[in-house]
């Protein structure tokens, strides 16, 4: 993987172990899928995951391989994880994260899917349609493990944007 500046331009390639274990600054895509309905697609992470097992998310996604270009990255990651493909990605915008796990620049898409979710069972334990009001209330509950990531950039490009609810 990239290890990235601060404007997000790659700068050296180097394992995805160094990147974690030094939480050095990387690019991420995150997709959020929305069904014709306005509801959104939430899914909780594997106990598995290297980072964050366990949490819930609002968005599907992941880290960009080297060489690979943010849009790439989405479809790739998007078919990995939920099983969907031959959408179009409506580009919501970049923001920055880090904490104490995560370093990044993240390339923010949505997409509508109306059709049928199939998890990576490594990536996936569970998922389900959320109306808005539901996701919000998720995100407000101190007693759910939300990804904070996910949280952090949505809200800095407005996720409600353009949805019912």
């Amino acid at each position: 993987m990239e290890v990235r500046d601060e404007l997000g331009r790659p700068l050296r390639v180097v394992p995805r172990s160094v990147m974690r274990r030094g939480n050095l600054r990387h690019g991420a895509t995150g997709i959020m899928v929305v069904n014709s309905s306005g509801q959104v697609y939430v899914h909780r992470r594997t106990d598995t995951k290297d980072v964050y097992p366990g949490f819930h998310d609002f968005a599907a996604g992941g880290v960009i391989s080297a060489g690979e270009d943010p849009p790439d990255s989405a479809r790739r990651e998007l078919a990995e994880e939920l099983g969907i493909t031959g959408v179009v990605l409506e580009f919501m915008g970049e923001a920055d994260y880090r904490d104490e796990r995560i370093d990044l620049h993240a390339w923010l898409y949505r997409v509508r899917w109306d059709g049928p979710i199939v998890h990576q069972p490594s990536e996936v334990a569970w998922g389900r349609w959320m109306d808005v009001e539901e996701v919000q209330t998720m995100i407000d509950d101190p007693a759910v493990d939300v990804m904070p990531d996910a949280v952090a950039l949505w809200t800095a490009v407005d996720w409600r944007r353009g949805l019912t609810g």
